[in-house]
C-alpha cells in the first residue's frame, strides 16, 4: 500500500493532467452548444464596444479641448486686475463708467480670442452689480436681475473653487424662447479667496453637441449625463432635458466596478451601455448602442463550432503524447529535488532524461550555484538601492516653484523694479546652485542658512511681509556639517500651512550645541496642528510641496539612514499656539 501512494505521489503529474484532459474534453461538449448560439453576440459585444471605446476617447478629446479652452479663458479673466477693477469698484462719474467699460470691453475682447472657435456667450457679472457679456445675451437670456439669484449663481458660490457645468431651457427658466444650454460657471476669488464675481461661459446644446454628432448612427447614440441623471446633451432631441435614474445607476455601476461596458434595458430597448467618467466637467459621456439594430450580421456558428472541437481534438492528442514523455523523466528530478533540504545549497541534482527535464535540472543546478552569490550581493545592492533613493530626494525641484518665481520676476520687471528682480533672481540662482549643482551629501550650517535665507527671501518677495523670519545661529555652529535641504521643508511647512488661520505671524530657526549632538530648532506662533496619539510626527503625505519633494517624514527617515535611530525630527505642537520642531543630528566636521 505505500508502494502504491508513493507510485501515485511521483506520477501525480501524468494523473492529474489525465484528469483535467477528460474533465475538459466533457466541459468542452457541454460548452460547445452554449458556445454556438453566444458566440456571434459575445464576438460583436467585444470588438463593437472597443471600438465605441475608442470614439468615446476622441469625443472626449475634443470635450476636453473645449473645457481646456474655458479653463484658459477663465484664468485669463482672474487675473485681470482690469476686470477685478471693473467687478468690485462702485460709484463714479458717466465719463468714468463709460472709460471703465471701454477697457473692460478691450480686455475681454483679447481674452476671448482663445474661445474664438467655438460658439460660446460669456458674461461676467460682479459684486458691485456690474456685468459685461462678449456677445447678445441670446445665448443665455437671464437678466441681471434674475441672474443674481440664479440656482446657477447659488451652487457656483457653494464652491467656488470649483468650475461647474449646469442645464438650462425653457422648461426650467420659464422663458420659452430659450433654447436648450449648457452652462459653465466659476466663481472669480481675490487672493484672501474672498469672492468678487462669477463669469458664466454659454454654449448652445446643438453646438455642443457637435462635440459628437459625428460619431452618432441609427444603433449608436451619445448622451452627457450628469451627476443627477439628468440629460444635458443627447443626438436624440426628445431625450435632452429628461432625468433618467436607470441610466445613471447603469453608469455609476460601470464606474464603481472599472467595468469596460453593461448590458441594460434603456429607452425601452436592449442597449449595450459605455461610460467615460469627464473628471474636469464632473459629467457622463455615455454610449448607447442598440443590440437589437447593430447585430446585423451573424458570424458561421456552424464553422466556428467544427473549428473548435478540431481544435480540442488536436490538442488532447498533443497533451497526452507529451505529457507521457515528460513523465517519467521528470518523476525522477521531481524525487531527487524533493529529497534536498531546504539548507544544502551546495547539492546537486542528477541531469538526465528528456531535453525538457534537464534543461530543467541544470536551470535547477545553476538556480543553486546563484543562488549563495546573490545572498552576498543582496546586502550590497540594498545599501546601494539606500544611497540612490537619499540621493533623488535631495535633487527632487518642484517646476511649479520655478514657474511662480519666474513669473514674480516677470512681474517686478515689467512694473519697473529691476533692482528687486534682480536680488530675486541672485537668490533663485544661488538656491539652485546649492540644492542641484552641489554634489555634496551634506553642507555647512553657514550654507544652509544662506539657503534658507534665499528661500525665505524669494517667498517673502512673492507673498509679502506677514510672516517675519528671525534666525539664531550660535557662531560654533556655522562650520558643523548638516545633510542638504535638511531645515528648508519646516520653513515651506510653516509658510504656508501655519498661518492659513492667523493673518500674520512669525517664525524662529535656531541652531546650537546640544551636548554631542547639533540641535535645529524650527518655531512658529502659527495655528498648531493636532498630532495623531503615539505618532511624533504629522501625516506625510502634502497636497503642496512648493519647492522641494523632501517631506516631512522623508527628513526624519533619511537622517536615521544616515545617523542611526537616536537622532531624528521631533515636533510639538498646541493649536492657536503654534508649532516647534526639533531636529537633532550628531556633530560634524569634513
Amino acid at each position: 500500500m505505500r508502494r502504491l501512494l508513493d507510485r501515485f505521489k511521483y506520477n501525480g503529474l501524468f494523473v492529474k493532467m489525465f484528469i483535467i484532459m477528460v474533465a475538459s474534453i466533457v466541459a468542452v461538449s457541454i460548452l460547445v452548444t452554449w458556445t454556438t448560439i453566444n458566440v456571434s453576440e459575445r464576438v460583436f459585444m467585444e470588438t463593437f464596444s472597443i471600438t465605441n471605446s475608442k470614439v468615446i476617447e476622441q469625443i472626449n478629446s475634443r470635450i476636453d479641448s473645449f473645457n481646456y479652452s474655458i479653463v484658459l479663458t477663465t484664468n485669463k479673466i482672474a487675473q485681470s486686475g482690469t476686470i477685478r477693477q471693473f467687478l468690485t469698484e462702485n460709484g463714479g462719474t458717466s465719463s468714468e463708467m463709460n472709460q471703465a467699460f471701454y477697457r473692460m470691453g478691450q480686455q475681454m475682447n483679447r481674452i476671448k480670442s482663445g474661445m474664438d472657435v467655438y460658439e460660446v456667450g460669456i458674461t461676467v457679472t460682479g459684486i458691485n452689480g456690474r456685468s459685461y457679456a462678449t456677445v447678445d445675451r441670446t445665448y443665455w437670456p437671464v437678466p441681471d436681475k434674475e441672474l443674481k439669484d440664479h440656482p446657477i449663481t447659488k451652487k457656483a458660490l457653494e464652491q467656488p473653487t470649483k468650475l461647474m457645468y449646469f442645464y438650462d431651457d425653457a422648461k426650467r427658466s420659464g422663458k420659452p424662447y430659450m433654447e436648450p444650454t449648457i452652462i459653465a460657471a466659476k466663481t472669480l476669488l481675490d487672493r484672501s479667496g474672498k469672492a468678487y464675481g462669477i463669469v458664466y461661459f454659454a454654449i448652445r446644446e446643438r453646438d455642443f453637441s457637435q462635440f459628437y454628432d459625428v460619431n452618432t448612427s441609427q444603433a449608436s447614440d451619445a448622451i452627457v449625463l450628469d451627476k443627477d441623471g439628468l440629460i444635458i446633451s443627447a443626438n436624440r432631441k426628445e431625450w435632452i432635458g429628461e432625468t433618467s435614474k436607470e441610466l445613471l445607476t447603469d453608469v455609476e455601476q460601470i464606474e464603481e466596478r472599472s467595468l469596460d461596458y453593461k448590458n441594460a434595458h434603456l429607452m425601452g430597448k436592449d442597449q449595450i451601455v459605455l461610460s467615460e467618467y469627464l473628471a474636469p466637467l464632473d459629467l457622463y459621456m455615455v454610449n448607447l448602442i442598440d443590440k437589437n439594430a447593430a447585430i446585423g450580421q451573424l458570424t458561421d456558428t456552424k464553422r466556428i463550432l467544427l473549428i473548435v472541437m478540431a481544435i480540442v481534438a488536436v490538442a488532447v492528442i498533443i497533451v497526452f503524447i507529451i505529457s507521457r514523455r515528460l513523465t517519467k523523466s521528470l518523476t525522477r528530478l521531481v524525487k531527487q529535488i524533493s529529497n534536498i533540504s531546504k539548507y544544502e545549497f551546495d547539492r546537486h541534482v542528477t541531469i538526465g532524461g528528456s531535453y525538457e527535464t534537464k534543461q530543467l535540472g541544470i536551470a535547477f543546478n545553476a538556480m543553486i550555484d546563484e543562488l549563495n552569490d546573490y545572498v552576498g550581493e543582496l546586502v550590497e545592492t540594498q545599501k546601494q538601492r539606500r544611497n540612490a533613493e537619499l540621493e533623488a530626494l535631495q535633487q527632487q525641484i518642484n517646476p511649479h516653484f520655478l514657474y511662480n518665481t519666474l513669473a514674480s520676476v516677470k512681474f517686478m520687471v515689467q512694473q519697473g523694479s529691476k533692482d528687486k528682480a534682480a536680488e530675486t533672481i541672485n537668490a533663485l540662482i544661488s538656491l539652485l546652485h546649492n540644492a542641484i549643482g552641489n554634489i555634496s551629501e551634506t553642507i555647512t550650517v553657514s550654507q544652509e542658512l544662506d539657503n534658507m535665507k534665499n528661500y525665505v527671501f524669494i517667498n517673502q518677495i512673492r507673498y509679502g511681509e506677514r510672516i517675519r523670519v528671525s534666525y539664531f545661529i550660535a557662531p560654533d555652529c556655522l562650520d558643523y556639517h548638516v545633510p542638504k535641504l535638511m531645515i528648508q521643508p519646516f520653513i515651506e511647512n510653516a509658510f504656508f500651512h501655519a498661518f492659513n488661520i492667523k493673518p500674520e505671524g512669525h517664525i524662529y530657526i535656531m541652531i546650537g550645541q546640544d551636548g554631542d549632538a547639533l540641535m535645529c530648532e524650527v518655531v512658529d506662533n502659527g495655528d498648531g496642528m493636532e498630532l495623531s496619539r503615539g505618532s511624533k510626527l504629522p501625516n506625510s503625505s502634502s497636497k503642496r510641496q512648493l519647492f522641494s519633494g523632501i517631506g516631512v517624514r522623508n527628513v526624519n527617515d533619511r537622517i536615521k539612514l544616515l545617523y542611526g535611530e537616536s537622532y531624528g525630527v521631533t515636533i510639538s505642537s498646541e493649536l492657536g499656539e503654534g508649532t516647534r520642531i526639533k531636529i537633532r543630528i550628531p556633530l560634524l566636521k569634513i
